[in-house]
């Protein structure tokens, strides 16, 4: 394959994203500040790059997965960021950052000659781990024609839309919903584990039922009743997303009445579990507050 990628940001997400890349044939240079992180990939046949600014100027593609978005700002089009490599055409943000700074790093790139491609995933590690995300593109079709083999390593890919930042709107609007579907789940679960019934038969009923969603079919079975809160996205992450959804909504008029109730369940959880506990622990707190645990 005559196209060499790279990949800036390979901890849990990025990391795995990165491996299947590798996996499918592809020469791959990869940039982390944790060199635990870059080990295995260098390990399997990347190079490691000393910079983001490295993996630009030795890759035609390079790809990212950053925390947040002034994190995916800095390492765009900062100093020794991909902006200053000598190499690359094609930056592709897996991240998610919203649509305000999707544009704002594709304005900066355009000025050094590099389509910018909005590609946030959705699936969580294990996700990753398979290569089964949801990857949501916008970008020009031709630049899509390109950046496709490559993006089909790490998921099913779906082209929402031609203008910066519409693939990153896209990834919002599912992010709110599955932040919603956990939020009022803890509530009923909770209200139902206080009213004397039992938690797994909570969940088997609403699954076999009109109320099922993510939520009761995935994460409260797998994560909250038996005690793991291992899903593997942070609250605090998640509480990002959802400002970052509202913000947009303000600014297209969109009223977010339930949104904002779901970001202000974001905010108690992310203040009383810590920013880095599992989104699966909203549960907690509205467990302190009735006296109450679901499962374990």
């Amino acid at each position: 394959m005559a196209e060499s990628i790279g990949f800036v940001g390979v901890g849990r997400m990025g990391g795995r994203m990165a491996a299947r890349i590798l996996n499918a044939g592809f020469d791959l240079t990869v940039f982390d500040t944790s060199d635990a992180a870059v080990e295995p990939l260098v390990g399997g046949g990347a190079r490691r790059a000393a910079s983001p600014a490295a993996v630009a100027s030795n890759a035609d593609i390079v790809l990212v997965s950053l925390p947040m978005p002034p994190v995916v700002e800095a390492v765009a089009l900062g100093p020794d960021g991909i902006s200053q490599g000598t190499r690359a055409k094609i930056f592709i943000d897996t991240s998610t950052t919203g649509a305000t700074y999707a544009k704002r790093v594709a304005e900066g790139l355009a000025a050094k000659g590099i389509t910018a491609v909005d590609a946030p995933v959705s699936g969580g590690i294990a996700g990753a781990e398979r290569g089964t995300l949801a990857v949501m593109v916008s970008c020009p079709e031709e630049t899509f024609v390109k950046v496709k083999p490559v993006l089909d390593c790490i998921g099913k890919v779906f082209f929402v839309g031609r203008q910066p930042g519409q693939g990153q709107t896209m990834k919002l609007l599912n992010n709110l919903l599955s932040a919603t579907a956990m939020a009022i789940s803890s509530e009923a679960v909770v209200m139902g584990v206080k009213a004397g019934l039992d938690a797994k038969q909570i969940i088997d009923v609403i699954n076999s039922g009109s109320g099922r969603n993510t939520a009761t079919q995935d994460k409260i079975p797998r994560c909250v009743i038996p005690r793991t809160f291992d899903f593997g996205f942070a609250v605090g992450l998640l509480n990002k997303d959802v400002r970052l959804c509202l913000q947009e909504a303000d600014a297209l008029g969109v009223p977010m009445v339930v949104g904002s109730a779901v970001r202000q369940m974001l905010a108690i959880a992310t203040a009383s579990e810590g920013a880095d506990a599992d989104m699966t622990e909203m549960v907690k707190p509205i467990e302190k507050w009735v006296g109450v645990q679901v499962g374990g």
